[in-house]
């Protein structure tokens, strides 16, 4: 009997467990140093919020893993031995596999800052670090974010809940405008700061202060200001963790690399997820791509090839959601920061500067390239067949309203969306069809 082992049992190690299951009788066991059960990260803030128990973040009762027969092992893996197909574990007895599949996931950048060890400093990934985080920011003052991503802005919401003044220190311009353009990074900007959020822009850590017990007692700026704190959140991006692979021969670079079907250049090892670095990647697509849904992608992949179906890994168009305190953001496609010299766009913002919608497309075709929305919900299976049959940006114009997702009493917004596009493009080509649609608001 082939025995399959998963180290790592975030959104992944999961997915593929539970594929491979489906589709063979192999033994499993899954591996993890971090929790004893599968989680819902993208949860974690809301358990610190007080909106979800840690047991309402689990998406499958503890009883299924027994029922399914797939064994859980909640422990660190050491080393691996990739000749003898071994792995020495911390405090079980040591393991063989078969086929090994690394979802070791990803951990928060660390650029030796001096203070960045000290009690009151924690990232935000794991568990671990939400126990530290509701450790350190009892009954504090103050605390300071640094680092202007999807974390930054998630950990600040969090604090925000609990009436914790924040500095924020972003190093750019605005707001994530490495990733948005400067468009909706100066929105989403403005609407940090009405949520009350003390947020620095261009401004970088230099240092963090100890008081006489260890603990956080200020920053240090890059221009020299001192913001007395008694909590600092890292939340500078991730990077791949590839700790475990490190001396061993399986190939790194930033992140593990794999082919295009999630194969090492070790026969019967595989990495997905977070900690995969693809060697060759599809058109539009990352070689690292840390997002909960492309985890998922690999985990099905690699159990088709696992389970005797090859399979390469065609995660389609890409996409991505989050959310900026009350701004639900959406993309589908590609929106750069900064556009492409072959590319032109349209840029559409609402009055009360919450809602917004930016499409990117081919200047000499016209072809639709990607679309960021905020404020407005819309239909992901609409823009993946658009982006997938190249059609136009007038016909995506035209049928805005199809894509439409947001519940029935809100007011929509596509006949100003479209007469602002006309204005724009007076020879666009967009037929549109009227139609009432209640809203009362």
């Amino acid at each position: 009997m082939k025995h399959v082992v998963i180290i790592g049992n975030g959104i992944a190690g999961i997915t593929a467990a539970r594929h491979i299951r489906k589709n063979s009788d192999f033994d499993i066991t899954v591996i993890s140093a971090e929790s004893e059960h599968f989680w819902s990260r993208t949860a974690l803030m809301y358990i610190y919020m007080g909106h979800m128990k840690y047991e309402h973040t689990k998406p499958y009762e503890d009883w299924f893993w027994k029922k399914n027969r797939i064994n859980l092992v909640r422990d660190f893996v050491k080393s691996i031995d990739t000749a003898a197909h071994r792995l020495t574990l911390d405090q079980n007895e040591p393991l063989t596999y078969d086929v090994l599949i690394l979802a070791t996931g990803s951990q928060p950048n660390k650029f030796g800052w001096p203070g960045q060890d000290l009690k009151g400093v924690s990232g935000m990934v794991s568990l671990q670090d939400l126990k530290r985080i509701e450790e350190h920011t009892q009954n504090i003052e103050r605390g300071v974010i640094v680092g202007g991503g999807l974390i930054g802005i998630e950990l600040a919401e969090m604090l925000n809940s609990r009436n914790i003044p924040v500095s924020f220190l972003v190093r750019e311009a605005e707001f994530w405008d490495n990733v948005l353009p400067h468009q909706e990074a100066a929105m989403i900007s403005r609407h940090i700061r009405r949520h009350h959020i003390d947020l620095r822009l261009k401004t970088e850590l230099k240092e963090i202060l100890a008081d006489n017990h260890g603990r956080v007692r200020a920053v240090v700026t890059g221009d020299g200001e001192e913001i007395a704190c008694q909590f600092v959140g890292l939340t500078a991006g991730v990077h791949p963790n590839i700790k475990l692979v490190k001396e061993s021969p399986v190939e790194t670079n930033r992140g593990i690399l794999v082919n295009e079907f999630l194969e090492t250049n070790i026969p019967d090892i595989y990495a997905i997820g977070d900690c995969a670095e693809h060697k060759n990647p599809l058109p539009g697509r990352a070689p690292v791509e840390q997002v909960w849904y492309t985890g998922r992608m690999m985990g099905e992949t690699v159990a088709q090839t696992i389970c005797g179906n090859k399979t390469a890994y065609q995660p389609g168009p890409w996409f991505n959601s989050a959310k900026f305190f009350d701004i639900e953001y959406q993309t589908y496609g590609r929106v750069w920061s900064k556009l492409k010299e072959h590319e032109d766009e349209f840029y559409w913002e609402h009055e009360s500067g919450e809602m917004a919608m930016h499409f990117v497309f081919d200047k000499p075709s016209k072809t639709f390239l990607g679309i960021n929305t905020f404020g407005i919900r819309l239909r992901h299976e609409h823009f993946d067949k658009w982006l997938k049959t190249e059609v136009s940006i007038d016909y995506v114009m035209e049928h805005l309203k199809e894509a439409n997702f947001d519940p029935e009493f809100f007011k929509p917004h596509e006949d100003d969306i479209i007469q602002a596009y006309k204005a724009r493009y007076p020879d666009a080509k967009v037929n549109v069809k009227r139609k009432k649609v209640l809203g009362i608001f």
